[in-house]
């Protein structure tokens, strides 16, 4: 299963491409010339999204989650070894986690109800939450037929909050417009993203979405984003965010290959958490049975945006990055990296629990931790690259790599040393 939901970019453009040319036959059948059609703008959805997105309820939908993860969500807690903090009582409660997304998913509530009875989960506190102005419905006239994809990258993330920090409240903060490629739809998440800082309505926010910083018209337009991310730091606020799922390249707004090296922003803002992919080698229960190794499409590489923020000064010593490098972090991606940034922000629900406040920028604390290896619950990445589409990639090796950043986690260990290390 993991190999077929891991399918390469190209395949991914091509039912962008699909989807693109349908909507161009609809405006034709209904009258409007063929040539009037602009080409179509998509997200890149993980193969777990689309998945998700061809179920005709919120409990086939539910039932579909671990397929679509390659990962039975009861596992994932064994493999992170979240359960001696569970046993301290450490398990989310007090703490808020927030996903930014577009259009969410009208019926989570049905769905996580679902997912968390047959996953033998508490039942969860999550709510729906529309900022930027009132969200369509996905069968609403007018809206994009990309709506229930975004659904499936929704129920997603909540799937994968709920499953580690399984007390947290989760909020879904809903946009009413679809991010694309470039700018689009980010002006909204960004008002979203200020009302979280302004309400101090969450200690973590992950974002299941990204686009090449080579996709916006201009640096300028890319940076006038920056200040909103900074904004959620200074309000305590952990930002999380995928790296991306074309390994060391990306898509053109015209769904094209780049055929060179890009990142995937937000993940490459100087104030986000960038959470890259990787692949579980486990037994049934979840144990290890090998250590994981690199997810072949996890987005990474460096920024030209983005200069060498003084955290990464010593690693840069190794790794010769002339800027941003990312991911700092990775965990399971196999279906996409949409999986990975919300099972970190779970993680640091937890740590935030423990220390008893909003943890604000981690990345400081979370290099320093890094040096300190298994002893504060880093576990090294050493196999794997994102070499994609013919396009040279970054390979792990010992230590920190621009392809894993630190590499993984052990919840117990990782949890309080970060706490530990914020102070």
């Amino acid at each position: 299963m993991a190999a077929q939901l891991g399918k390469n970019s190209r395949a991914r453009r091509t039912l962008a491409l699909t989807v693109g040319a349908a909507a161009a036959l609809s405006l034709c059948a209904a009258g409007a010339p063929a040539t009037a059609a602009p080409v179509a703008k998509h997200h890149q959805f993980s193969a777990a999204a689309s998945l998700l997105s061809g179920a005709r309820s919120p409990q086939e939908r539910a039932a579909l989650t671990d397929r679509a993860l390659a990962a039975a969500g009861n596992s994932l807690q064994t493999s992170y070894d979240t359960k001696p903090l569970y046993d301290q009582g450490i398990d989310g409660t007090g703490t808020t986690l927030a996903t930014v997304v577009s259009y969410g998913d009208k019926d989570i509530k049905s769905y996580i109800d679902s997912y968390s009875k047959s996953h033998n989960l508490p039942a969860a506190d999550v709510q729906i939450l529309e900022p930027a102005g009132k969200v369509p419905a996905c069968g609403d006239p007018g809206t994009p037929a990309d709506c229930s994809s975004w659904g499936g990258e929704t129920d997603l993330d909540v799937a994968m909050f709920h499953t580690l920090a399984p007390k947290a409240k989760i909020l879904v903060v809903a946009t009413p417009t679809s991010e694309t490629q470039g700018i689009d739809g980010f002006p909204d998440m960004m008002t979203a993203i200020d009302y979280l800082a302004d309400h101090h309505s969450a200690n973590v926010i992950s974002m299941s979405l990204g686009t090449p910083e080579d996709d916006f018209d201009s640096s300028a337009q890319l940076h006038g984003l920056d200040a909103h991310f900074k904004k959620a730091t200074d309000a305590g606020i952990t930002v999380t965010a995928s790296t991306g799922d074309d390994g060391s390249t990306g898509t053109k707004k015209d769904n094209s290959p780049w055929g060179k090296k890009v990142v995937s922003f937000p993940a490459a803002n100087s104030y986000v958490t960038a959470v890259g992919g990787t692949v579980l080698h486990t037994d049934s229960t979840g144990a290890r049975t090998s250590p994981d190794t690199v997810w072949p499409l996890s987005g990474g590489g460096v920024s030209h945006e983005y200069p060498a923020p003084d955290w990464q000064a010593d690693v840069d010593q190794t790794i010769k990055a002339t800027g941003r490098s990312l991911p700092d972090i990775s965990l399971l991606g196999t279906s996409g990296t949409s999986q990975s940034s919300p099972l970190f922000a779970a993680v640091v629900a937890l740590a935030s629990q423990k220390a008893g406040k909003g943890l604000g920028f981690i990345n400081p604390a979370l290099y320093k931790i890094g040096a300190g290896a298994t002893a504060n619950g880093i576990v090294d990445v050493t196999s794997g690259s994102n070499a994609t589409d013919g396009v040279d990639g970054y390979t792990a090796g010992k230590g920190f790599d621009i392809v894993s950043g630190w590499g993984t986690l052990d919840a117990a260990k990782f949890v309080p040393a970060l706490v530990q290390q914020i102070g």
